[in-house]
């Protein structure tokens, strides 16, 4: 029995083998009974047949007949009841012979060192065990279709506690911390036993969930307020005419270090909250969240001496959640930017969403199916990242239903395409975009 079929399927393949195997064996007894009964009867009728005929006259002027369906023959005997050969060979006893073209039962017996032979056709008794075979196989093929049909009623009964139970762990509001317990509304059985089980399992998850949802909340409290502080303090270092280039170009690497934690802060918040707590989320188009990191980034790409390029083809208006497609976009062009030495950098926009090309190291085909897993890194000596940001990536475009897609490019490179559903209901809010750091 194939073990991936549902409860219910096996319920009722289980329940019509045992019947089927059942039905069977009584078959298979009742035709044998039967068909034992029949030889010893027909046995005793034959050899009592005989011991009559032999009894109603004498044998010199024999004038009586067997029952129409009987033939009688004896050693001697005038005319037609004379033994065929094929018959004075036959031993004595009841036995089972084949006379002309038709089988018959005989009995035959040694009375006064003379032997007789009564024959008995076969047939009524062919058409009897026919009539008897039929009459098994329906009932069979009836028993097996109304055990399928039982079996079907019963699994559903079975069942239908076990897929109330599924149904409630599913809904959503399990997670709740003021959510009932399982367990009180079923019977104390295997069931209830299971929604005990359940009971305890979602009461670990919610204090779990709980911890997380604070701890989350307490750490990007507390990293707001010192990560504003360093951006203010930044951008009064930079209004200061005095700073040599050096130091400006330290504080801009300050400043945008601290833009992007306060960017993981408030995607790691977002990512904590509910699937569809998303009322208050700001929004913006792919354009506007493409300008602002391709401003960011294109810097530092140059910098690198490295050639940046945008193409900012024509895109819908659809606003998706900025938080998340910064993060998105950011991440994959910091990915660029740190694994290519030599080359280019690419951002593409497209009708659906958007492509980050780079010619850098590329990433080997064995490791790619991995590399969207926390702590996985392309190139392990490079830089000391955790591995990370891909991770997050993936995460982000699972919550939004998203899809990115990572190919190689030739001879060397990565191609990151991202496909981005437009949101069923767009949120309220406006566009604040980050200035450049």
């Amino acid at each position: 029995m194939d073990l991936k079929q549902s409860l219910s399927k096996r319920i009722v393949i289980v329940f019509a083998l045992m019947s089927a195997v059942v039905a069977g064996v009584f078959a298979v007894g009742i035709v044998a009974t039967v068909h034992v009964v029949e030889h010893k009867l027909t046995s005793t009728a034959l050899s009592g047949g005989l011991r009559r005929l032999l009894s109603m006259d004498d044998i010199s002027r024999w004038n009586h007949r067997p029952e129409k369906d009987e033939l009688f023959y004896f050693e001697g005997g005038p005319g037609p009841l004379a033994l065929t050969p094929a018959l004075a060979a036959l031993p004595p006893g009841f036995q089972e012979v084949t006379f002309g073209d038709d089988a018959f039962f005989a009995m035959v017996e040694l009375v006064g060192g003379r032997k007789y032979v009564l024959l008995r056709d076969q047939e009524s008794l062919e058409k009897r065990e026919h009539l008897l075979f039929v009459v098994v196989t329906v009932g069979f093929l009836l028993s097996v279709l109304l055990a399928l049909v039982l079996g079907r009623l019963l699994a559903r009964r079975v069942m239908a506690p076990v897929i109330r139970l599924a149904r409630q762990v599913r809904h959503r509001d399990q997670l709740l911390e003021l959510a009932p317990p399982l367990h009180p509304d079923y019977a104390a059985d295997e069931v209830g036993e299971l929604a005990l089980s359940f009971d305890q399992t979602l009461g670990r998850l919610r204090e779990t969930l709980s911890r997380e949802k604070l701890f989350t909340a307490d750490v990007s409290h507390e990293l707001r307020t010192p990560l504003m502080v360093l951006s203010g303090s930044c951008e009064l270092l930079l209004a200061n005419p005095s700073l040599d280039t050096r130091s400006a170009a330290q504080v801009n690497r300050i400043a945008r270090a601290s833009h992007e934690m306060r960017q993981l802060v408030d995607t790691f918040l977002m990512l904590a909250r509910a699937q569809d707590d998303t009322g208050n989320d700001i929004c913006a188009t792919l354009r506007q969240v493409a300008d602002a990191q391709a401003e960011i980034w294109g810097r530092l790409i140059r910098e690198k001496g490295l050639a940046f390029f945008y193409d900012p083809n024509p895109t819908h208006s659809e606003r998706f959640n900025l938080t998340f497609l910064q993060s998105v976009m950011g991440n994959l062009l910091r990915n660029a930017w740190h694994y290519t030495d030599k080359g280019y950098v690419r951002l593409t926009l497209t009708q659906s969403g958007f492509v980050v090309e780079d010619s850098g190291i590329g990433i080997p085909e064995e490791q790619r199916p991995a590399m969207f897993q926390p702590f996985v890194r392309g190139d392990e000596r490079r830089g000391e990242g955790l591995g990370l940001g891909l991770s997050l990536v993936q995460r982000i475009c699972t919550r939004q239903r998203w899809t990115v897609e990572l190919t190689t490019r030739e001879p060397n490179g990565c191609r990151f395409a991202v496909e981005l559903t437009p949101p069923v209901q767009e949120a309220v809010g406006h566009p604040r975009l980050p200035p450049a750091a």
